[in-house]
């Protein structure tokens, strides 16, 4: 099993969405996924502020690395900041609760919203983008969307948000393989491992 904490407007959570999928696949272990409140758990985490940084590191962070990773993952994007990045998070995060709460999985789904972020400069706080992104991964979006207003989606939300802050989570992604920690799609080859030893157990 792979926990998954990750927020569906992370780039980096896009950059290993596909290469997540299919090491897990190839291991046959489940993800758990865990959608947070990034902003906060950075927050608590007394993480970095990017806006406090300055405008070379920003475009090193938030330029280089991700297109050098975007070309080396074959993962599209815009090629600048997605113009909505700075909205709010909770509706998609919620929406893949709710996917995820009706015994769905919600790798897939995951995927086409970080996609359409990152690649199509989606707006995720819009309803209406959301329903078409989950009709077109197969799912009834209005439903979901309607789940994921929710109180029950919500509390769920919060129990995610408080359970990284917990773990000392304090980016997207991060995965957990038997309670090891591995922060950054970049450590995703580390994460194999991990599985791969788990299974000679």
């Amino acid at each position: 099993m792979i926990e998954y904490f990750y927020s569906a407007h992370s780039a980096f959570a896009y950059l290993g969405s596909a290469a997540l999928s299919e090491i897990a696949q190839q291991a046959g272990v489940g993800i758990v996924h865990k959608p947070m409140d990034l902003r906060r758990v950075v927050a608590e985490a007394k993480g970095p502020d990017f806006k406090g940084y300055g405008a070379a590191h920003n475009a090193y962070f938030f330029g280089t690395e991700i297109d050098r990773w975007a070309a080396y993952r074959r993962a599209p994007v815009t090629g600048h900041m997605p113009t909505h990045h700075a909205n709010d998070i909770q509706l998609p995060n919620c929406l893949l609760i709710a996917a995820m709460s009706e015994g769905q999985d919600i790798g897939a789904l995951a995927h086409v919203l970080l996609q359409a972020h990152w690649r199509d400069d989606a707006d995720l706080a819009d309803a209406p983008t959301l329903i078409a992104l989950a009709d077109s991964a197969g799912f009834d979006g209005a439903a979901l969307i309607a789940a994921a207003r929710t109180p029950e989606a919500e509390a769920v939300y919060a129990r995610n948000t408080e359970e990284a802050i917990a773990r000392s989570v304090f980016g997207s992604p991060t995965y957990f393989v038997d309670g090891e920690m591995f922060y950054g799609q970049d450590r995703l080859d580390f994460v194999q491992d991990a599985v791969k030893r788990r299974a000679l157990r």
